[in-house]
């Protein structure tokens, strides 16, 4: 077992009330990250909350992809299929696995493990080791990521990297063991989203560093951190903070109608977005798809509502669906940022996360957290 897990076990059996250190949250955000997206990989692209509760109940611990219904989810305008199947490169992800969120979260905190301190993410010495991982990839390859690939193929330069998609693809939580000034991470987490250069996706991935950094090095609440980013940041972040907010206090209101719905949490993030239905079989559910319209919402919503508690927040995030991935790294680098690696629960953590103790070795060699584990 790794010589910090054996530390924070003993110190959370000894002091469970005493705050987590600053280690423990720099570590909690990646492994939060990448817990909460192994947590929604059995439903991921999966939209009907309704079938997922019928087939799953409470998602308490980590699933195959779609294994209680028949190795498929129903991804909208997609069709039923298994998303992580495997693309020839070697077997469908299994329970405890991550999805392209996570492996992508994994492949930027391998890159800064094995690169020498700097206030920049460079780009164009990652590509190297982002186009052989995707030779081996297993997980679903996104639109993006194909076309990035394709524009690297063709010789395009770094600047004119990415398609123009609003899905918020973040990269960012082993960067805070990395980059100890909020700026620097700031702009390395835009930097590592470089399949993706639509304003909206690149302030919200921008937002969710910068309230992971607040949470790491400061004592704000969720909630606190959040509004104090969203009030220094654009006027769609601002909106869609705000709109999250208020339905947080809604959904939590005993006098509403929506705290009394069976399904309060699918209605609270469909309801905060449009339909979308441009060329698709049927209508997708924004709130719940990548577009970062509804991924930065949602996942505030889910962080302040479920702030006490990490495995409540993802649970709840698996279990509405649709690209919960997109939510759930977001989700798991706030709520890890807060409580620490204490605050993942023992049956989600090492022996059952896939790459628990990859990432934990990954973490040892950022340079924030490689002294004290040196120590250690």
């Amino acid at each position: 077992m790794h010589r910090f897990l054996l530390l924070a076990v003993a110190a959370r059996a000894a002091a469970a009330a005493d705050p987590p250190t600053k280690e423990s949250k720099m570590r909690g955000a990646m492994l939060g990250a990448l817990v909460a997206d192994a947590l929604s990989l059995a439903t991921h692209y999966e939209y009907d909350a309704v079938k997922i509760r019928k087939f799953y109940g409470a998602i308490d611990r980590y699933y195959a992809p779609g294994e209680k219904t028949g190795g498929e989810t129903h991804g909208v305008g997609w069709g039923a299929r298994n998303f992580h199947n495997g693309n020839g490169n070697g077997p469908a992800k299994r329970a405890g696995e991550n999805t392209d969120y996570g492996d992508y979260t994994l492949l930027v905190a391998e890159h800064l493990a094995g690169s020498p301190a700097s206030s920049t993410f460079d780009v164009a010495s990652f590509i190297p080791r982002w186009q052989e991982a995707l030779g081996a990839w297993r997980s679903w390859i996104c639109t993006q990521t194909k076309q990035t690939y394709q524009q690297v193929q063709r010789g395009a330069p770094v600047a004119q990297l990415g398609g123009n998609s609003n899905a918020m693809a973040m990269r960012s939580a082993g960067m805070l063991g990395y980059y100890e000034r909020e700026d620097d991470l700031a702009q390395a987490a835009r930097a590592a989203m470089f399949t993706h250069r639509e304003a909206t996706a690149l302030d919200g991935g921008e937002f969710f560093a910068r309230v992971a950094h607040r949470l790491v090095h400061g004592s704000a609440t969720p909630r606190e951190a959040v509004e104090a980013v969203a009030a220094d940041s654009s006027a769609f972040v601002k909106t869609k903070v705000a709109q999250a907010l208020a339905k947080v206090d809604e959904a939590t209101d005993p006098a509403s109608e929506l705290s009394r719905e069976p399904f309060v949490d699918d209605l609270a993030l469909t309801s905060m977005a449009r339909l979308w239905e441009v060329g698709k079989s049927e209508p997708i559910k924004v709130g719940k798809a990548s577009p970062t319209e509804g991924t930065l919402p949602g996942s505030v919503y889910l962080i302040v509502k479920y702030a006490d508690d990490l495995a409540a927040a993802a649970r709840a995030n698996a279990e509405v669906g649709g690209d919960s991935a997109s939510r759930a790294v977001a989700i798991g680098q706030t709520l890890g940022a807060y409580h620490g690696v204490e605050g993942i629960p023992d049956n989600l953590g090492a022996g059952a996360l896939v790459e628990w103790d990859r990432a934990m070795a990954l973490l040892d060699k950022m340079p924030l957290l490689a002294t004290a584990a040196g120590e250690l």
